[in-house]
């Protein structure tokens, strides 16, 4: 029969001490962790240490993280960080390439409708078409009350064809009967584009209908 040693009781296990102090500095180092497993959780446990640091850390992780369940909890912990630092964090991902990493940061971003809604004026005059679409494309859910009065700005302002198209689909989606005046505006100045024809008629249609 086998003796133990009486320093080691039977049942019991040698604890052995943490790789990283679980503050808000550890769970940032941890991030670079060479195990997804434990990226992923300091991205989640993150969200119990709010602050500047803790934002910027995450976003800045996002440009290099290649695990997508990882970059899934990033964005959720953003979310629940929320914050103006967030949605600047945020933002320059609308001129990525990587179309994954951008759609989830619009996913982010349209449900943080408060520190979100003073940056729409400006991103709506952006001189990227592309982010000026995926702005438009943010609107479609963001739930705040001035969605009618920027896809409106769209119609009637913008000058590429794409950016009004992309408007005119997220009108019909959101309603917003006030923008009307706006999308018969943008039927009359892309009278010979037949897609802006049916988009603004098909928006037209939900609105009014019954």
């Amino acid at each position: 029969m086998a003796l133990r040693k009486a320093s080691e009781p039977a049942g019991l296990r040698r604890i052995e001490p943490r790789d990283y102090i679980r503050d808000g500095a550890g769970l940032t180092e941890q991030l670079q962790d060479p195990d997804a497993g434990t990226r992923r959780w300091a991205a989640r446990d993150l969200a119990e240490h709010p602050g500047q640091d803790t934002v910027a850390a995450l976003c800045s992780h996002l440009l290099k993280e290649q695990d997508a369940s990882v970059r899934e909890v990033i964005f959720t912990t953003l979310t629940c960080l929320g914050g103006s630092d967030t949605v600047d964090g945020l933002l320059p991902l609308l001129r990525s390439e990587d179309a994954n990493l951008r759609n989830s940061a619009i996913e982010t971003l349209s449900s943080l409708p408060e520190p979100v809604g003073p940056r729409i004026d400006a991103l709506l005059k952006d001189a990227d078409p592309d982010v000026r679409i995926f702005t438009v494309n943010l609107l479609g859910d963001l739930r705040h009350p001035e969605v009618g009065r920027w896809l409106s700005t769209v119609m009637t302002e913008d000058p590429h064809v794409n950016v009004v198209g992309a408007a005119l689909e997220v009108l019909a989606e959101v309603g917003a009967p006030g923008a009307l005046p706006a999308l018969k505006q943008a039927r009359l100045r892309f009278a010979d584009d037949p897609f802006i024809g049916f988009a603004a008629d098909l928006a037209e249609q939900r609105i009014e209908a019954p």
